[in-house]
């Protein structure tokens, strides 16, 4: 395998630049433009200038990580250099006119997977720690780093191979059909066991996709009730035209926004109302669209004409019902609504109540499936278990429950890349940065 550099750190001008170098050839690479390194130690770092005969280019400090105990599982170096973008684009000259190649987008990672540093699973975590924007993100991509699926599936995994190869023994001897090496009672046990195992894997989707994607809450309402001055509260800017002119928003707007750890998708919806013109009706249609899709809902009313909101609305959503300007009255009063004020951006009592709400919908024991490739791997896994369930009632040949427990190790192997095609690894590793 030959030996790749690449930056690693982000795009442009900072105090410290790392250029990474991974490959047999790394630490021989290196040397000849710094200090000898052949005899370094694994993890020491080195004090010394980056030059090529009697030119020097910067002073660096060199990282040197001996294999397999490197992130690739191969020979490592980092360089870090001065974050000037002549003196990281030089390095990279150099490196590359000294015998490496420059690495192509998550090749560093690759390579830890193909070395069985890390699995497949922990591979794409990799990837989502990088991209989390929030504690929440970098949780779940930090569990699933640290092996949560793996260890999970590896249980699971251990369990059907033992049938599985204890009913390849009995169509080994399909001869003496008094044999029977698996016991069916003891599979049907298993088979439930994983089915419900499963079951609750894939129902984890929605909490994690919430997790990664944010919550997505709709702002609706009858029109004039500040919904786009409360979008524009939540999110701390001017994001919606705010007029008194009824009907002014037309379409949905959609941005999003952290609290408290927590990633929200905010869309403003048109005002609900019955209309003649053609574009607003559009625009109230587009409204109950999002309110459909929406996992919280908030109402909001004038507090000085405010109603119940309507059943239909309510029904299968979490409503937060809202009186917004609260500046209008002397003594705003409601039972269950919560009473706000966007134009004066008194909403605290409302960020409580959405930080309440997706904690307790955020809240799952166990491990959280966040990936659709993972999620449609365990749907194809729960869909073969059915299928042994079934046929252990029916009383089906081992043949057929040796087939279907296949087809669910299969699914296992493509989550952690036992069993993954290169047109699957290099569609997953397309997506990470360079340099990593």
């Amino acid at each position: 395998m030959d030996t790749i550099s690449a930056i690693s750190t982000p795009y442009g001008i900072g105090g410290i630049a790392v250029i990474r170098v991974s490959g047999p050839e790394a630490i021989s690479i290196v040397e000849r433009l710094t200090c000898p390194l052949h005899s370094a130690k694994g993890y020491t770092v080195h004090y010394t200038s980056l030059h090529r005969g009697d030119e020097v280019l910067d002073d660096v400090l060199v990282s040197v990580f001996r294999a397999p105990h490197s992130f690739t599982g191969e020979d490592v170096v980092e360089i870090a250099c001065h974050g000037s973008l002549f003196i990281q684009q030089e390095t990279l000259r150099w490196l590359t006119d000294a015998g490496c190649r420059l690495a192509k987008a998550g090749e560093f990672t690759q390579r830890a997977f193909l070395n069985g540093k890390m699995d497949l699973s922990q591979a794409e975590a990799v990837a989502d720690l990088i991209a989390a924007e929030t504690k929440a993100e970098k949780d779940l991509a930090l569990s699933h780093l640290r092996g949560g699926i793996s260890t999970e599936l590896a249980s699971l995994r251990d369990q059907l191979l033992h049938f599985t190869s204890l009913i390849e023994l009995e169509l080994d001897f399909a001869d003496h059909e008094e044999l029977e090496f698996a016991d069916r009672s003891e599979l049907k046990i298993l088979a439930d066991a994983i089915f419900n195992h499963l079951m609750a894997l894939t129902e984890s989707f929605q909490t994690g996709n919430a997790i990664k994607n944010g919550i997505a809450v709709a702002i609706a309402g009858p029109t004039n009730a500040g919904k786009s001055t409360l979008l524009n509260a939540l999110l701390g800017e001017d994001r919606a035209i705010v007029s008194d002119i009824a009907g002014t928003t037309r379409d949905t707007i959609e941005d999003r926004f952290v609290l408290d750890g927590i990633l929200f998708r905010l869309i403003d919806t048109a005002g609900l109302r019955e209309t003649d013109d053609t574009i607003e009706s559009l625009g109230i249609e587009r409204s109950r669209q999002a309110i459909d899709k929406a996992q919280i809902v908030i109402y909001v009313e004038d507090i000085t004409s405010h109603r119940e909101a309507s059943e239909t609305l309510a029904r299968g959503k979490t409503v937060i019902r809202v009186l917004n300007k609260s500046d209008l009255v002397e003594q705003p009063m409601a039972d269950e609504a919560i009473v706000i004020s966007a134009k004066n951006n008194d909403i605290e009592p409302l960020k409580v109540r959405l930080i309440e709400i997706a904690r307790a919908q955020m809240n799952h024991n166990g491990t959280v499936i966040s990936n659709a490739r993972h999620y449609e791997a365990l749907v194809r896994a729960k869909e073969s278990i059915v299928r042994v369930q079934k046929g252990l009632d029916e009383q089906v040949s081992g043949e057929f429950l040796s087939m279907d427990l296949q087809d669910c190790l299969t699914a296992f192997g493509e989550i952690t890349g036992q069993i993954t095609s290169q047109e699957v690894l290099n569609n997953i590793f397309s997506k990470f940065c360079i340099g990593k």
